[in-house]
């Protein structure tokens, strides 16, 4: 055993590199604040978008046979106009002779304008009872009405019956509706009709003490005479005829331009304001009917577009403007962001079950073509192979590393490169080493430099033509080293991947970590071992052709994901890179979500550096081409782009729970989970798992999945701002013992 010191170092001291990785990770906080508010936007978009599309239903009474002992007699018995001025209860009539033509359930982008152009035909006013949602939907449609000279008045903002609401509901879809009407069409109303109301009579107790309290606020409420139940859609005769008053009464007359299908309401308004004109009717506003009967002016026809107040409209000024323009922009993105989202759903989807499909088909070819009883890489490979251990304040882990190493049944060379720990980390491997009598290490010490500094240090030092790198908190089983460098029997070979295996898996986070490696990394790589562009070789076990790492310029320092960086250079320069399933090492997780955020954080972002290092091979030709025209576009799919965009499935499962059908929305959500269940349980068969894990399976989908989708996201917003991270240390603890001692 040789001790030698590397006067090199070309990085700060090891204190002052933790303090500046300390001022590195506080000028990431402002980044994943932002990362969060994307996430935190986007679900404030899918919230309000389903609270908008409430569905309104059918003009029909919510309950049947309720007391009215405590309404006045006078409003049961009264007319269709109810107010409240001096705080006494008063019902006005229409005049008779007199329409005032009233419309629920708006605006609709179809049917409303149809209702207006029918209306500015003949020169007829109406009064629209417009749903709040609707309105901060179809601001134009608002405008228009307002500007044809149309009168308008509250219908709640998401058509709920306010009978059984608290106040502070009540005040909600009031409130709420005002501020649509301003920001569509600069005005507020003081007409209220409430969603399934008909005439006065219908008024009992449950609804009494509502309008009594919007009688104090000052809003009119409008019931009707006359109700053409045109939503039964029965026919353009019968809505005809059931709209009509008797013995030239007036009325209030209800039809609808929304809310469902209403081409026979179309149809039967020019022929019921002919025949009402015929008998000597003429038409209002809600507004022009209080007037007249108060002695005021008759309102006769439509503004002819002067755009002038109705006596119900205030302009809206000051907050209320401002905050209803506010609402109605955020509808606005709300309306174009989630159908974006669902056809970036429908990308997703299809990109997440075709990986899903490519797996398990080039998963099990891959585990047949290389376990059959005829293959070999070749003549067996038995000359010594150098093994390179990069090491920082591995305290805790190198002894066990070493005690793995000398249970080696192929002849290996150890370089352990104490990269400038402070911990004592050399000692312990020179102490471990004489215990296990170990005459074939190295201890090579230099001033703290990097993980690739220390590697190409490593490989430098090398003597033998075959080096195997792995982490300072990895252990090997016996057959490791030799099944791993079997592969180099093939001379195309420049690279093995191992199967690096997450040891620490009986806590709740190390089995989620183990599920994510069996499935997520291994199952990936026997893919890419067959599609022959293999991104990534695992630090914690890979082996290199010892010229091939020196010829691609050695462990860059460009990247974050100095294993990234170096195995796509292989492949650009023209080296195959393979995986060697039975070639297992146990490697120490991270304990602690914090520690598991950096790591992953760390990989994502480092993996965007090495595809952005190396996007020129998408215009090169030759191996470097194919590798960019196949390689880079796959990772960038399946390690980018797919995560980042696949949560839209998990907020598009909420969405629909809560909005839409929650039984169909669960067993789609299910359907998803079986299908990863599926692919789970086949790479636990390849790689000889027990399948016990797989029951953290759903809890990790819900947790766990989400953490990474988090994490992927900050990258994102680190790469797309121009953000720098160093490397992370992370906290080992030693539990991951020799291979006898662990577990599957």
């Amino acid at each position: 055993m040789t001790t030698t010191t590397s006067s090199r170092g070309r990085r700060r001291a090891p204190t002052r590199i933790e303090r500046a990785a300390g001022r590195a990770a506080a000028l990431q906080r402002p980044r994943v604040i932002l990362a969060a508010l994307l996430l935190l936007a986007l679900t404030s978009v899918m919230l309000l978008d389903g609270y908008l599309r409430a569905e309104v239903g059918g003009d029909q009474r919510v309950r049947t046979g309720a007391s009215s002992s405590e309404v006045p007699d006078s409003v049961l018995d009264g007319g269709p106009i109810l107010t409240f001025r001096g705080g006494q209860a008063t019902t006005v009539s229409v005049p008779d002779k007199t329409i005032a033509l009233t419309f629920d359930d708006g605006p609709d982008p179809t049917w409303t304008p149809k209702v207006l152009a029918v209306l500015a035909k003949y020169d007829v006013p109406g009064t629209f009872f417009l749903v709040g949602s609707m309105v901060s939907r179809y601001p134009g449609i608002v405008r228009d009405l307002v500007r044809q000279g149309n009168e308008v008045g509250i219908h709640t903002f998401t058509h709920v019956d306010l009978s059984y609401q608290s106040d502070a509901r009540v005040r909600r879809e009031i409130t709420q509706t005002q501020l649509a009407l301003a920001g569509a069409a600069g005005i507020t109303t003081t007409l209220f009709r409430a969603p399934y109301s008909s005439e006065t009579d219908a008024v009992d107790n449950y609804s009494w003490p509502v309008y009594e309290k919007l009688g104090e606020e000052g809003y009119t409420s409008v019931f009707v005479d006359t109700d053409s139940d045109d939503w039964k859609k029965p026919g353009v005769a019968k809505i005809v005829r059931w709209a009509t008053p008797e013995d030239g009464k007036g009325a209030s007359v209800l039809f609808h331009d929304a809310g469902g299908e209403r081409s026979q309401t179309i149809a039967a308004l020019p022929e019921y304001i002919e025949k009402m004109k015929a008998k000597g009717y003429t038409f209002t506003t809600v507004s022009g009917a209080l007037e007249e009967q108060r002695g005021g002016a008759r309102a006769v026809g439509g503004t002819g577009g002067t755009g002038g107040l109705q006596a119900a409209h205030h302009r809206a000024t000051g907050v209320t403007l401002y905050e209803g323009e506010a609402l109605v922009a955020a509808v606005a993105v709300a309306e174009w962001t989630v159908p974006a989202l669902s056809v970036g759903l429908m990308v997703v989807g299809v990109a997440v079950l075709g990986r899903f499909a490519m797996m398990l088909v080039l998963a099990r070819r891959h585990h047949r073509l290389r376990n059959r009883r005829r293959f070999s890489w070749g003549p067996a490979v038995t000359r010594p192979v150098s093994v390179i251990v990069p090491a920082y304040n591995e305290k805790e882990c190198i002894a066990n590393t070493l005690e793995s190493l000398a249970r080696s049944t192929h002849p290996i060379e150890v370089l352990v490169v104490d990269d400038g720990s402070t911990d004592g980390t050399s000692e312990i491997a020179r102490s471990a080493a004489d215990r296990l009598g170990m005459r074939n290490v190295r201890i090579v010490r230099q001033e703290n430099a990097g993980k690739p500094a220390a590697l190409n240090h490593g490989v430098r030092s090398a003597r033998h033509d075959i080096v195997v790198m792995m982490d300072g908190d990895t252990v090997f089983e016996p057959d490791t080293v030799r099944q791993l460098v079997q592969p180099f029997a093939d001379p195309r070979v420049g690279a093995v991947a191992g199967n690096a295996k997450v040891g620490n898996r009986d806590t709740l986070i190390g089995a989620w970590q183990h599920i994510e490696y069996v499935m997520g990394f291994n199952l990936d790589r026997r893919m890419y071992d067959l599609l022959g562009c293999m991104p990534t070789i695992p630090g914690a076990v890979g082996a290199f052709r010892r010229e091939a790492v020196l010829e691609a310029g050695g462990m860059s320092e460009d990247t974050l994901a100095e294993d990234t960086d170096i195995t796509i250079a292989l492949h650009r320069a023209g080296r195959q890179v393979v995986y060697q399933e039975h070639a297992r090492a146990w490697t120490e997780a991270p304990g602690s979500l914090k520690q598991l955020w950096s790591q992953r954080y760390r990989w994502s972002y480092g993996t965007m550096q090495a595809l952005w290092k190396h996007r020129k091979s998408l215009t090169d030709r030759g191996p470097s081409g194919r590798f960019g025209r196949v390689g880079m576009p796959l990772v960038v799919l399946f390690q980018v782009v797919t995560p980042v965009f696949a949560p839209l499935i998990d907020v598009f499962t909420v969405y629909s729970m809560v909005f839409v059908d929650f039984r169909a929305a669960l067993l789609a959500w299910l359907a998803v989970l079986g299908v990863q269940l599926l692919c789970a349980a086949y790479a636990f068969r390849l790689d000889r798992e027990k399948y016990r894990y797989l029951l953290m399976m759903p809890l990790q989908q819900l947790a766990y999945r989400q953490m990474m989708y988090l994490v992927l996201i900050h990258s994102c917003v680190t790469a797309l701002t121009g953000g720098r991270l160093r490397w992370q240390k992370l906290k080992r603890t030693g539990e991951v013992g020799t291979p006898a001692g662990v577990s599957s």
